[in-house]
């Protein structure tokens, strides 16, 4: 029994879900509380291995969340909390501006939202493909902020994404088991977006690019 329950906890999965955990129980324990800027990106890293486990499809996506991760992990020997990386955007005026830390985190939350909605509507019926759930995911989250040229490659590349199938193979799942770290990092995302959409509104920051 030790041994299996060790095993579930190696997977990607269950390692995702553990680290948003983490930090939704550190974020939720005081309203005042400064999220440190590395164990986010330790626990956001993480996420990335979805993006791999997406096949060709999203490479591109994978690509861009990986490299926006090694941008703040650059920072975080900088700059002790998420806040601290706004607040220096704030002060240049480079929020908005392209490769700027406030934009590079305002990429990753996308990504969060995107594993999240993904997972959503993997898991709302046993017969919704993994094709319509990243469909679905994309065109809610994503696609509001890509050109049509990147709309345009994604719907082609929809065609090759893993079936439900493949992907439980490649994370070491099986549905059940799938089903109860899907809706544990659900569960933790959402107080961690929230946290950092926050972040800009309380500094009259839109959200809205």
């Amino acid at each position: 029994m030790a041994q299996e329950k060790e095993s579930v906890k190696a997977t990607p999965l269950a390692a995702m879900a553990e680290a948003f955990e983490e930090l939704s129980r550190l974020v939720n324990s005081c309203s005042s509380y400064h999220l440190s800027l590395i164990h986010f990106c330790d626990a956001c890293s993480l996420v990335s291995v979805l993006f791999g486990s997406l096949g060709i499809a999203f490479k591109f996506a994978e690509l861009e969340y990986v490299s926006k991760i090694r941008d703040l992990l650059e920072a975080s020997k900088t700059y002790e909390t998420l806040e601290d990386i706004i607040d220096r955007d704030v002060k240049y005026n480079t929020v908005r501006s392209a490769g700027s830390h406030s934009r590079n985190l305002r990429r990753v939350r996308q990504g969060l939202d995107f594993i999240r909605v993904l997972f959503e509507q993997f898991l709302s019926s046993n017969d919704f493909s993994l094709r319509e759930a990243a469909s679905t995911a994309y065109s809610e989250v994503c696609a509001p902020y890509h050109t049509w040229a990147v709309r345009a490659a994604v719907s082609a590349g929809m065609y090759a994404l893993p079936v439900r199938e493949q992907l439980l193979l490649r994370l070491n799942e099986d549905d059940q088991s799938a089903e109860k770290q899907m809706r544990r990092y659900i569960n933790a995302s959402l107080p961690i977006m929230a946290y950092v959409d926050e972040l800009y509104k309380a500094r009259d920051i839109s959200l809205d690019w």
